[in-house]
Parts: structure tokens; sequence; C-alpha cells
């Protein structure tokens, strides 16, 4: 990874201030590029594939969500496309919900099964299993439920943020169609106007040619404030993907290192309840050792990266 490779983004950083242009160098869209050097796709600037000046990753020594995930993927269903910030929010969910399977197993097998057992077991066994089974619902199973209630709620509030970044991205790129266009149809008519009058087909006056180029040319002004405005709303969605893809890679790691904790939590209390069985806890013991959600996040964005292109200005 801490090699350069073509089209891709080399550059590390750790904070909002990265997002300044000074270093984000040739690929942030604060970059002026020309429009031969460019190519839309679903309303989203990036640079043509043909003319592409080598992009750098903004975290070369990470397989970071903010670097990999630009462009929209084919939804396998067939029905249009998917975003690539899609796909991590679809990600998130799913631990979210392993998460809760994990606390109510845990509930059911630990805590209902063992009671159940309490009562048949001998004296001694009972004691042991029912000290097991409170610590168990206080030291592990409680903080598992608890933890980030508003978790759903929270990726909600990020899922609507960015599709509505997207959403005004769209409108402001309709908007340069639209000026484009009208610039056109201004530049045709000033021609066809000086043509006429030049073969003195029409009884044009020099006044009618004036008008005409006066209509032109605020056409231009108002398909360079709609590039502009255009510009805008792309860097904004861009500043925003990078501040919310690294925020979820946080929240992703926390989790794991909390549900990996509270597990080995879990195997504690078999060690201290349960002095006479440990060959069953151990295997586990060594696989939470080996837990690395860096490598995880690797695997899980080798398969499933969208695009490694970040977007550029749009120029007229």
């Amino acid at each position: 990874m801490g090699k350069k490779k073509k089209s891709n983004m080399e550059n590390s950083f750790d904070s909002v201030s990265y997002l300044s242009p000074q270093n984000l160098g040739s690929s942030s869209p604060g970059k002026k590029q020309s429009k031969e050097n460019t190519i839309t796709i679903n309303c989203v600037t990036f640079p043509h594939p043909d003319t592409m000046p080598e992009q750098q990753l903004l975290k070369p020594t990470e397989w970071s969500y903010c670097d990999y995930f630009w462009a929209d993927k084919k939804d396998p269903q067939g029905n249009g496309t998917v975003a690539g910030f899609e796909l991590l929010l679809q990600k998130q969910l799913k631990g979210k919900q392993m998460q809760k399977e994990m606390s109510e197993f845990i509930r059911e097998s630990s805590l209902g099964e063992a009671w159940a057992q309490v009562k048949k077991s001998l004296a001694d066994e009972a004691e042991v299993h029912l000290k097991f089974s409170a610590k168990l619902h206080s030291e592990v199973e409680k903080p598992l439920m608890n933890f980030r209630e508003n978790f759903k709620k929270d990726m909600k509030k990020c899922d609507h943020h960015i599709a509505d970044l997207r959403k005004q991205l769209a409108s402001r790129y309709a908007a340069v169609e639209k000026a484009r266009k009208a610039l056109t149809e201004r530049q045709r008519d000033l021609e066809m106007k000086t043509q006429q009058l030049e073969i003195k087909l029409s009884n044009k006056t020099e006044e009618d040619i004036k008008k005409a180029r006066r209509k032109s040319t605020q056409a231009g002004d108002d398909l360079m404030r709609c590039v502009d405005l255009y510009n805008q709303a792309q860097s904004k969605w861009f500043e925003e993907m990078v501040t919310t893809t690294l925020e979820l890679e946080r929240l992703e790691v926390e989790r794991v290192e909390m549900i990996r904790q509270h597990l080995c939590q879990y195997t504690q209390l078999r060690h201290e309840t349960d002095m006479f069985n440990q060959s069953t806890v151990e295997p586990v013991d060594q696989l939470l050792r080996k837990v690395d959600p860096a490598k995880d996040r690797e695997l899980w964005v080798r398969e499933h990266k969208t695009g490694s292109i970040r977007p550029v200005d749009m120029e007229i």
C-alpha cells in the first residue's frame, strides 16, 4: 500500500485540516480542470481516463473508506446504481445487527438455559451457574444492549445528509446543462443575424446585432455562474464524504473493540466460575487475541470498493 499506483491517491492525513486545497494537491475539487480532461458520471465530475493526472491516496498506509468509495456501483438487481457511501452504511447497520444478535444469544443461551440447569443441578453446581449468570447479565449482556442505542438513528442521519448533498449536486448539474444549452442557442442566433446582415438578406440593424451579442454574453455569464455553483456543491459533498467515512471507520473500530472486550469478559467469567473446564474457552481466547479491525476492513474494501478516483472541478 505504501507504493504509488497509477490513478490512486497516497497522501496521508488524520484530521479535517487535510481538506485544504494545498494538502489535496491536483486531485482535489479545488483544482481547475478543462472540460476535455473531465467526465461526468451520475452528476459527479471525475478526471477523464485518457488524460487523468496521477492521484495519490489520502491515507496510503491504510485501506481507508475515504479512498475507495467515490464512484457509484451498479445495483446487482439491475435497478440503477448504488452510491459508495450507501454500501458503507449498509455494512455499519449489519455490524449493529450482529451486536444485537450477540446480546440476544447471551441472554437466551447463557441466562435462560443456565437458570434451567440450576434447578436440575446439584447444589454446588447450581451455585456456580447462578453466580455466572448474574455476572454475565451485569458485565456482558447489559453493556452490549446499551451500547450505542441510537446507532441506527445516527446512521440514518448520516445517510440523509450525504444523500441531500448528492441531490443538490444533481440539481446544480442540471442547471449547468440548461445554461450550456441556452448559451449555444444565443451564440447560434448571434451568428445567424450577423451573417444575414453581411449578405443583406435581412433588414436587421446594428442594434439587433448588439442586442443578440448582449444576450450571448449574458448566457455565457450564466453558464459560468452555474458551473461555479456546481463545483461548490461537489466540493462540499467531497469534504463531507471524507469526514463521514472516517467517522464510520472510527465507530466501527470502537464497536469491534467493545464487543471483543466483552467477549473477553465472558471468557474471563467462565474462568472464574468454572475452574474445572478451562479447555472449552481457551480456543475462544486465542481467536479473540487475533481480532484485527484493520485487517477486516482491508479484506472488505478489496471486495466491495467502488472507485478510488476522487472527483474534480467541472470547467466550461
